[in-house]
């Protein structure tokens, strides 16, 4: 699975479980750390974890791709998913207001998923 097609699949996720405000950052030319942040807000820490559950069930039953790191499961006001090339952030809105991840990294593109599947689809047409 590339690094597209997971992006794909956590986004899909998050928004079939009634995540929010989901932001896709680009981080390629800016960090080594890693390639993406999905970032997105939830409810509560109970939907906080159902969303990070879900996310690490289906990428390790269909996938059998494990999350490197895992922080904040407990607390659940943010849960970091860390698989290498994708960070995935869920926040409860007053956690995401007070960390601004989108403001640290301001300068980092926006990745807009729709693009992602019109370049995609040109690309494969073109073939």
């Amino acid at each position: 699975m590339d690094t597209r097609e997971k992006l794909k699949l956590i986004y899909s996720i998050i928004s079939d479980k009634k995540g929010e405000d989901i932001t896709i950052l680009d981080l390629k030319n800016l960090s080594s750390l890693t390639d993406y942040f999905i970032i997105a807000s939830t409810q509560s820490e109970t939907h906080n974890r159902a969303i990070a559950d879900e996310i690490r069930f289906k990428l390790k039953n269909s996938f059998k791709i494990f999350p490197l790191n895992v922080e904040g499961y407990e607390t659940g006001d943010w849960i970091l998913l860390d698989y290498g090339d994708i960070m995935v952030h869920l926040f409860k809105p007053e956690a995401r207001e007070k960390y601004g991840l989108e403001f640290i990294w301001l300068d980092a593109p926006r990745i807009n998923l729709e693009k992602l599947n019109e370049t995609k689809d040109k690309v494969n047409n073109n073939k």
